[in-house]
């Protein structure tokens, strides 16, 4: 079963220095806390791999702890780019970042591939775009049917740290809201670590919820507020000034570098 443990003894006990990292959660539930402790013990040369790349992996870009990023959207939500992103690509700064870039129904397709221990996943999508010439994905006839389809290969992480609203105490964890493909990332994932924002007696069943076996999970960590400035449904809300002050924040290197200091690896997490 899982360990219930401090944040800090789980990120240092699961993430190395180049490892493959999904940190997932979509829209909510993102794992701010576990990322920016992953930035203050000074990991490295990280594979950084998420369906939608935002504030948090725009930080760790930043302060130079990604060298591969593989994602689907990249972006500020509703408000534009992601500065430090941007940089990287455009600039190498603070340092070259290698990038592979898929459609959100393929990174899901490769979890799923990946959580289901298959080399592949088999999908319609793709076809007719440029990104076929640009990505790892290939094209393959049916054997059935004739039909030219797309082979995504199978995402399978070193690491897949999670955030969730609850856990028991045997390491179960239940989220519910957005689900996203924290399941998926578990479960495909050689080592895992999910951060929840209260441990009870008894999970008790929700609408819609998904509840990830603690046999299945290596460590959780009790992190409240752990999704801030993202949110975890009916528990905290989303910080959308701070989404907005980001775009103010990020676009200059200097600042950026002040903010990171003062609000992640000087102390706490934002």
């Amino acid at each position: 079963m899982a360990e219930l443990v401090s944040l800090q003894e789980a990120v240092a006990a699961v993430v190395k220095d180049g490892d493959s990292v999904a940190l997932e959660g979509f829209t909510h539930l993102i794992p701010f806390a576990a990322g920016h402790e992953l930035l203050r013990q000074g990991r490295r040369e990280l594979e950084l791999i998420r369906m939608t790349p935002d504030l948090l992996y725009d930080q760790m870009i930043g302060v130079g702890a990604a060298r591969k990023l593989v994602f689907s959207y990249g972006g500020n939500p509703g408000v534009g780019s992601l500065h430090r992103f941007r940089d990287a690509i455009e600039h190498g700064w603070p340092g070259p970042l290698e990038v592979e870039e898929h459609s959100h129904a393929g990174m899901a397709n490769r979890y799923v591939a990946g959580a289901s221990k298959l080399p592949f996943m088999v999908m319609r999508g793709y076809s007719g775009t440029d990104l076929v010439a640009h990505t790892n994905v290939r094209q393959i006839a049916c054997p059935f049917t004739g039909e030219l389809l797309t082979a995504v290969p199978a995402l399978n992480p070193d690491v897949a740290i999670v955030h969730a609203q609850e856990a028991d105490r045997d390491g179960n964890v239940q989220l519910w809201g957005i689900p996203g493909v924290q399941k998926e990332a578990v479960l495909a994932a050689d080592r895992s670590l999910v951060t929840v924002e209260r441990i009870v007696e008894r999970l008790e069943p929700r609408p819609g919820g998904v509840v990830i076996p603690g046999w299945v999970i290596d460590y959780v960590a009790h992190a409240p507020g752990g999704s801030q400035p993202s949110y975890a449904l009916g528990i905290t809300e989303r910080d959308n000034d701070f989404y907005r002050e980001w775009d103010v924040i990020s676009r200059d290197r200097e600042q950026f570098q002040v903010w990171m200091q003062a609000h992640v690896l000087g102390g706490e997490g934002a």
